[in-house]
């Protein structure tokens, strides 16, 4: 590594993956404009939302306009979020991400057909996902963890 001054430690790779004691874990974070999500409902319609949203996740948005922007919102920074952890080499069918709600409130992810079977390969054995939002933007962190393969003797 070239000397610039710096002095402090190493710094860490610039891989969205991370690898100690035999998991492996992929970060994947995304912020978005909730205006954006406000004026393509508005101008898209259902077209918008079906291509993007499943129909459950469309249920738990409630009828307020602002409501409805600010959780779709953080539904679609999650699912690009999860993008970032999948890193999938071909197109992706939005709805093929869901953003679920547990039995205690909190929101846990469902992969569905082609993105389930990459998580599935890629040894994904759980994931995490956080999602907020202010008066302007949305913002979602989802945290995937797999056991590494061990060599056999």
């Amino acid at each position: 590594m070239t000397d610039h001054g710096y002095k402090g430690p190493e710094p860490f790779a610039r891989s969205p993956v991370t690898r100690r004691e035999g998991i492996t874990l992929r970060v994947g974070i995304d912020l978005v404009p909730i205006a954006e999500v406000r004026e393509a409902i508005e101008q898209f319609g259902d077209r918008y939302l079906d291509r993007l949203f499943t129909d459950a996740e469309r249920a738990v948005c409630g009828a307020n306009v602002d409501r409805i922007a600010s959780r779709l919102a953080e539904r679609f920074a999650a699912k690009e979020a999860t993008i970032k952890v999948l890193q999938p080499e071909d197109g992706v069918t939005y709805t093929d991400i869901e953003v679920v709600a547990r039995p205690d409130g909190s929101s846990a992810l469902a992969l569905h057909g082609p993105m389930g079977e990459l998580a599935r390969k890629a040894g994904l054995t759980g994931s995490s996902l956080s999602m907020t939002h202010s008066a302007h933007y949305a913002a979602a962190a989802v945290v995937a963890v797999a056991a590494e393969a061990r060599a056999k003797s």
